[in-house]
């Protein structure tokens, strides 16, 4: 932000000018001030001789053609949680350059293409790690919530084209429920894989929906609220991560108000994803 200054005669004008947001990259769509992902992350090993690959990724430029003819490996594809992370990329984040790799890297990225499964089975440190080594960073919940506007709350589920809330097997490929977009041009914000936030919370003691809590004529639907410490039994002092969106089995419980503060950073799920920002 910069101060400009105008002489108009004997007066002089001065406002603060507030920079304009740059073209977003091919990746990810403008929400507001912030370069939103347009789909859920799929994590990737690539090779790292591959240094123009690791930075089209980091460019936000990518394709899945790319990726797959560049010796790219998707890990943790849902459901099976298989491949999963290298050694070197650990559950708390702490990687480890692979031998050669030069800047230091574990060799591990985030990327958002449509058409795959959206990587699963990862702890929000790994998510952060994984953000950060494609030069983008987790969603804060407030940017999470803003880019998820005017996506189907969670509206049905026809198999095909509505926001996947009611499959019992999988999340659907990224991007392949074309009515699941919000009004920012996000897809899949509601349902399929639930994402990581960057914000952190006291861990819930139990569940409720909007509104069956709030004034009624505050937020209708049955989102589902986990939020509110102290703790759990066993982990008083142990925080939660916050979890947006709700997942491909939670039927109505998924939506655009969904937030779930009972999970540790360090643990991972096969329904659990995330998406970066810049």
């Amino acid at each position: 932000m910069r101060q400009v200054t105008f002489a108009v005669g004997l007066t002089v004008l001065c406002w603060w000018a507030v920079p304009v947001h740059a073209a977003c990259p091919p990746d990810s769509v403008a929400a507001g001030n912030a370069c939103i992902d347009t789909y859920e992350a799929s994590v990737w090993r690539i090779p790292p001789w591959n240094s123009a690959l690791v930075e089209a990724v980091q460019a936000g430029t990518a394709t899945l053609s790319q990726l797959t003819r560049g010796g790219a490996t998707q890990l943790s594809p849902s459901p099976s949680c298989s491949p999963g992370f290298p050694r070197n990329f650990p559950v708390d984040g702490q990687w480890t350059p692979v031998p050669g790799s030069s800047p230091p890297s574990p060799g591990v990225y985030a990327v958002s293409v449509p058409g795959v499964p959206p990587s699963t089975c990862i702890t929000w440190f790994q998510a952060n790690e994984a953000c950060s080594l494609s030069h983008k960073r987790l969603l804060r919940n407030d940017e999470w919530q803003r880019a998820a506007a005017s996506t189907p709350d969670p509206g049905t589920d026809n198999g095909t084209t509505d926001c996947n809330i009611a499959s019992t097997y999988a999340p659907s490929d990224t991007g392949s429920r074309s009515k699941c977009k919000s009004a920012w041009g996000a897809f899949d914000m509601v349902g399929n894989a639930s994402e990581w936030v960057s914000d952190w919370a006291d861990r819930a003691v139990n569940c409720t929906s909007w509104t069956s809590s709030a004034p009624v004529q505050s937020i209708p639907g049955s989102d589902l609220s986990c939020f509110g410490g102290p703790g759990g039994p066993g982990d008083m002092s142990l925080p939660a991560a916050l979890v947006r969106g709700g997942s491909y089995f939670d039927g109505p419980a998924a939506g655009v108000f969904a937030v779930d503060a009972f999970v540790h950073p360090s643990e991972s799920f096969y329904a659990l994803g995330f998406r970066c920002a810049r």
